[in-house]
């Protein structure tokens, strides 16, 4: 097996490692975001209101939480490739997963299954989001993640549409009130046409993942190693992660930014339905391309016109305009959406909506820009600190839920917004100072 060091990694032609690294985002982005449009057609055929549709976010983030020190040590033993092979194995069960979950049209199965998901996507994620970081030159880190993050969110565009052409067809309006309108052994067989959908989307996921189990394994994907006698000598006088504030604010920073990234978008369908808004199930890929729009600025800006740090300064400002906006804009008026995309044909939606989809814009250059502040001069730290950046990801399954609870409570969706402030807020201060800390 071939092994260089990042000096190494620097010199070399990242081409290929890049590509198959990217196939692995693609997926990534495919299963995550397909949560988006999973959320409301759960809400359906399991009769579930909107705090327990989002234990969907929850039980797929929070595996990133149990899962992600466990995770970390597999890697430790397999290497950063085997290790991704064996994240797209478990990622294989859990698709499989949702074959008798659909059968069944039982929301614990669902549930197992999602968290399974998020087994496998930890220790992908742990070992892909470095592997990236070290490839080549740190400076234009956040570069090559934003491009990682560009192929990501461009599958988040692509599955809600996916999603609605394969699996709500011919459902346009149709709501939970529907089902409960409707006679018992109606309503049965009803849920079980419905729930059935699923499972051929399911199919094909496994095969691909099958495909892509085979690529990792068998490719001239290089490893890379993070240890040495200079990074031993450099942090003698470190006993363990917690010295390094820079990752253990970081992982905060992740947890925050990742809660927002989660509610913008895999609320919005919610929000949109609440609102009666055409397609809602669509709507996760109005956030998706205003995240793929940001990755395209962190592409063609990181390094060259715009450091690492003034990114994500930039981001948490925009992030707080966003929510002042979902809260503040009138859900009646579309003249956002309409100056926006109007004149293309392309459905408009509310403006508080949109300000809901313009979230992926503002965040899009967090998770690209905390990476390498957070793991800079980590050394033989690194799989563990990238493993506590990982267990950061767990703010898609808790801020979430406080977000259906505010929203079940109030039974105004639009309020649960709120939660979004504090943790732009804890960001621009990520941005500000955090990163820079090298002592408590």
């Amino acid at each position: 097996m071939t092994v260089a060091t990042p000096a190494d990694a620097a010199s070399r032609s990242s081409f290929l490692p890049m590509t198959i690294v990217g196939a692995l985002f693609f997926i990534f982005g495919f299963v995550t975001w397909l949560n988006g449009s999973l959320i409301p057609f759960l809400q359906i055929i399991c009769e579930l209101n909107e705090f327990q549709a989002l234990f969907v976010t929850f039980a797929f983030y929070i595996a990133y939480t149990v899962m992600a020190l466990p995770m970390s040590s597999i890697l430790r033993r397999t290497g950063y490739r085997n290790g991704m092979a064996v994240g797209l194995g478990i990622m294989a069960v859990g698709s499989v997963l949702f074959i008798p979950a659909a059968f069944s049209a039982n929301f614990l199965m669902f549930l197992l299954a999602l968290f399974v998901l998020g087994t496998g996507l930890t220790i992908l994620q742990t070992a892909s989001n470095p592997y990236v970081v070290h490839i080549g030159p740190k400076e234009s880190a956040a570069m090559r993640i934003s491009i990682m993050g560009l192929i990501n969110k461009g599958a988040g565009v692509i599955v809600p549409i996916l999603f609605t052409a394969l699996v709500l067809a011919d459902l346009e309006g149709f709501t939970a009130g529907h089902l409960a309108a409707m006679a018992p052994a109606e309503r049965e067989a009803q849920i079980s046409e419905l729930s059935a959908r699923l499972v051929m989307p399911y199919i094909y996921m496994t095969l691909a993942l099958v495909v892509l189990i085979a690529l990792v394994k068998f490719s001239a994907l290089p490893e890379i190693a993070f240890e040495g006698e200079e990074e031993e000598e450099e942090h003698a006088d470190k006993s363990g992660i917690v010295h390094f504030p820079q990752v253990i604010l970081g992982a905060i920073a992740i947890f925050a930014y990742v809660g927002v990234e989660v509610i913008a978008g895999d609320t919005i369908g919610l929000y949109g339905a609440s609102l009666e808004v055409n397609n809602f199930a669509s709507l996760t890929s109005y956030t998706m391309v205003f995240m793929v729009i940001g990755y395209l600025l962190g592409v063609s800006c990181i390094p060259r016109f715009i450091s690492q740090e003034k990114a994500l300064l930039a981001s948490a400002l925009a992030g707080i305009a966003c929510i002042f906006g979902i809260i503040f804009s009138s859900a009646e008026s579309h003249a956002i959406s309409s100056l926006l995309w109007g004149w293309s044909g392309i459905p408009t939606i509310p403006d508080t909506v949109t300000f809901v989809a313009m979230m992926g814009l503002a965040h899009a250059l967090v998770w690209p820009s905390v990476w390498p502040l957070a793991l800079e001069g980590l050394g033989k730290y690194t799989a563990q600190g990238s493993a506590l950046l990982i267990m950061g990801i767990s703010g898609g399954a808790i801020l979430p839920l406080i977000f259906g609870k505010i929203a079940h409570f109030s039974d105004n969706v639009q309020l649960g917004y709120w939660i979004g402030l504090p943790c732009y807020l804890f960001i621009l201060f990520y941005a500000l100072k955090g990163h820079k800390m090298r002592s408590w």
